[in-house]
C-alpha cells in the first residue's frame, strides 16, 4: 500500500497513525486496478494473485482493525473472481480451491495480527500516561523559580519510548539559599533510571538538611553508593552519577562542585567563560577520592547566565566524528533570550549530528539571579 504523510509515528504513542477511510479505498482500487492492468499485459493473472494476496498483511502494520478487514474482504472477492475468470491460472479445481482458501487465511491472519498490534499500541499510551505522572513528580517541569534563580531548560532522553533517562536535573530552595543540580547517570536502561531517581530523592531530602555543599556531596555519594549495594544483591549493574552542585544566594559569590561533570559556563556582555573549577571524582566513587570534596567560587552578576548541560550536548558528533562546538554557538547566539536558548542549542545540536545520530540523553539548563534580588 502506498505510504501517504498521514501514515508516521504518533508523537504521543510511537504508534503509526492510520489512513483515512477514503485515503484507503482510493489506494486500494488504485493498487487493483494497477495489478489488473499488469495482468491484462503480460496475459496471465498470475501477477494479480501474487500481488494482491498479501496486500491485508500491509493493512494490518498501517491500518485499523475495520480498514484491515475491509482490505482482507475485498481481496478475498477480487481474487476469487480472477480465479473463477482467470482459466490459464490453472484448470485444476482443487487448486483454485486451495489459492481461494489460502487467500482467506491469510486475510485472516491479518485482521488478527492487526488487532494485536492496535492491543499493544493501547498499552504503551497507558505506560507513557503513567511515565507522564511520574515525571511531574521525579522531574519538574521547567522553568524553576526560586527567590535567588530563575532556571530554564530542555530535556529530551535518547530513548522516546521513556520520558525519564539518565539525565537528572533538580532546583531545592533551602534554608542555605537555591541548591541547582544536573547529573547524569553512567549507563542507559531503567537501572539507570533507577540511579537516577536515587539521586533526586537524596538531593531533594539532603539540600534541606545539610548547610554546606561538601555535606550535600556527601549525602548524595552515600546514596548512590547504597543504591549500587541494592543493585548487587539483584543482579544489576552497579552506576555512577557525574554531577555539577550549585549554591546560589544573595551573595554575588556562587559556590559550587564538581563530581566529574561537564563544568558549567558563564555567559556575561557577550562573553563566554568557565569558571575556574575543580573536578572530583563522581558520585558513587567517593572511596576513590585522593582528596577531600572542595567548593569552588566564582562570581556569578547580575544579568550573567550559566549555562548547565550534560554530554549528550557536549559529546554530540556531526557525521565526520567532529563534537558540536558548544562555545561557538554559544558566541554567535549571544542575543539569544535565556528561555528559548536551551532549545535552541538542543534543536541546533540535531541538526549538527544529522539524522538518526543520537546516542545520549540530553539536558540543558539556564540559570539567571532573581530579579528580586
Amino acid at each position: 500500500m502506498a505510504r501517504s504523510r498521514r501514515m508516521r509515528p504518533s508523537a504521543a504513542t510511537g504508534a503509526i497513525e492510520p489512513p483515512g477511510t477514503i485515503e484507503l479505498v482510493v489506494t486500494v482500487v488504485l493498487v487493483t486496478a494497477l495489478v489488473n492492468v499488469l495482468g491484462f499485459l503480460s496475459g496471465s493473472v498470475v501477477w494479480l494473485l501474487g500481488l494482491l494476496i498479501f496486500l491485508p498483511g500491509a493493512a494490518a502494520a498501517l491500518c485499523t482493525v475495520r480498514q484491515t478487514r475491509f482490505v482482507a474482504l475485498w481481496t478475498l472477492v477480487v481474487v476469487t473472481l480472477a480465479v473463477l475468470v482467470g482459466g490459464d491460472v490453472t484448470s485444476d479445481w482443487d487448486d483454485r480451491v486451495l489459492m481461494v482458501a489460502l487467500t482467506l487465511v491469510l486475510g485472516g491472519a491479518s485482521v488478527y495480527a492487526c488487532d494485536r498490534r492496535i492491543q499493544r499500541e493501547r498499552e504503551m499510551l497507558s505506560l507513557r500516561s503513567t511515565a507522564t505522572t511520574m515525571q511531574r513528580h521525579i522531574l519538574r517541569p521547567l522553568p524553576l523559580i526560586t527567590d535567588d534563580v530563575l532556571v530554564d531548560g530542555a530535556y529530551e532522553p535518547v530513548q522516546e519510548d521513556r520520558l525519564v533517562g539518565g539525565d537528572i536535573y533538580d532546583v531545592v530552595a533551602s534554608p542555605f539559599g537555591t541548591r541547582v543540580l544536573i547529573g547524569d547517570v553512567q549507563g542507559k536502561g531503567l537501572a539507570a533510571v533507577g540511579a537516577a531517581f536515587a539521586v533526586i530523592g537524596a538531593f531533594r531530602e539532603a539540600a534541606f538538611r545539610e548547610p554546606t555543599l561538601t555535606a550535600l556531596v556527601d549525602a548524595l555519594d552515600a546514596a548512590v553508593v547504597r543504591h549500587n549495594s541494592y543493585a548487587r544483591r539483584t543482579g544489576d549493574d552497579e552506576r555512577f552519577v557525574t554531577a555539577l552542585i550549585l549554591g546560589v544566594d544573595a551573595h554575588p559569590q556562587v559556590q559550587a562542585v564538581n563530581c566529574g561533570h561537564v563544568p558549567p559556563l558563564l555567559l556575561h556582555d557577550g562573553t563566554v567563560a568557565e569558571p575556574p573549577l575543580d573536578s572530583g571524582v563522581p558520585l558513587g566513587l567517593g572511596e576513590l577520592a585522593t582528596e577531600p570534596t572542595t567548593v569552588g567560587w566564582f562570581t556569578f552578576p547580575a544579568g550573567a547566565t550559566l549555562l548547565l548541560t550534560t554530554d549528550g550536548l557536549t559529546e554530540t558528533r556531526a557525521p565526520d566524528g567532529t563534537f558540536y562546538p558548544l562555545r561557538e554557538e554559544l558566541a554567535e547566539h549571544a542575543g539569544t533570550p535565556p528561555t528559548e536558548l536551551p532549545n535552541l542549542l538542543r534543536e541546533d545540536a540535531h541538526a549538527f549530528a544529522g539524522t538518526g545520530r543520537r546516542h545520549d540523553d540530553i539536558a540543558v539548563l539556564t540559570v539567571r539571579r532573581s530579579p528580586h534580588r
